[in-house]
């Protein structure tokens, strides 16, 4: 049964395991950026095990777009390192399932399409450096607007693995200018949550034609004074799955993250049993 709806404002001083409940009751749907501070919120890539170690593979010689956060067990929808109770199939708000190459249909639980040959891969996202960023009063526009964040198509090239390959996707976020060089120095930190920025300033100079229209998320303001910052996306593997045109993937629609227990700032993965 759905419990009464729920609202990001809601949310917003929620646990991160009350957050997963609510997502999981299908009280919320929405997007999770600025829910849960000071918590890790991870990509998802959802692919059979036979794909898995060469998609494996390509996020290790990635680790800007794919930093690799946790990985299950095959047939597992539970990842105890990153949550005691995460039942992968239930506790993301929207995902998106993919087949043949196709897009199929975007869903608030995979229960019915789940199979015990498929193996979860967790990955870092840049909504965890976000909270860091507005801790040390830097400015993040589309949580001040409470929207999703801009995410374009670039032409930087990545390296191949197997059937896997293709180009970044890429977030933007305008930062006041004289803030731009210490938002780099506090992402450096974070590169479990795709680290320091790719680029700064002119979008061309990444293939990006038009700021106003980004490819996923919500176009945002550019204030004077702001220069747009650019961070490797996790919205990456999703192309790269595509592409791959595997028989089924799922992955977490852009935005709507799996939220963690364990901290933004964990170094090594923690086994969680109580």
């Amino acid at each position: 049964m759905t419990s009464a709806r729920v609202s990001h404002a809601d949310l917003v001083s929620a646990s991160a395991a009350e957050v997963r409940a609510a997502i999981r009751t299908g009280s919320y749907d929405g997007h999770t950026a600025g829910l849960a501070a000071g918590k890790l919120q991870c990509n998802l890539a959802i692919l059979p095990e036979r794909f898995a170690l060469d998609f494996l593979r390509f996020c290790q010689r990635n680790p800007k777009p794919c930093p690799i956060v946790g990985v299950s067990d095959t047939g597992d929808p539970s990842l105890p390192t990153l949550g005691r109770d995460i039942d992968i199939r239930t506790d993301v708000s929207k995902y998106r399932v993919f087949r043949n190459g196709t897009f199929s249909e975007e869903v608030t639980d995979i229960r019915g399409v789940w199979s015990d040959d498929l193996v979860t891969i967790a990955l870092g996202c840049s909504f965890t450096f976000e909270n860091a960023l507005l801790r040390n009063g830097i400015p993040v526009r589309h949580i001040e607007t409470g929207r999703n964040v801009p995410m374009f198509r670039s032409n930087i090239d990545l390296v191949p693995a197997g059937k896997f390959g293709g180009q970044m996707v890429v977030t933007m976020r305008p930062i006041p200018e004289h803030q731009v060089a210490q938002a780099k120095d506090i992402s450096s930190r974070f590169p479990q949550a795709h680290g320091a920025p790719i680029a700064v300033g002119d979008p061309t100079q990444i293939g990006i034609a038009d700021l106003s229209r980004p490819d996923w998320g919500d176009a945002v303001d550019i204030k004077p004074g702001e220069v747009p910052v650019y961070w490797a996306c996790g919205v990456t593997p999703q192309n790269v799955l595509l592409d791959a045109a595997l028989p089924i993937c799922i992955t977490h629609s852009p935005g709507h993250m799996l939220i963690a227990d364990v901290a933004e700032d964990a170094e090594t993965p923690i086994l969680i049993t109580s």
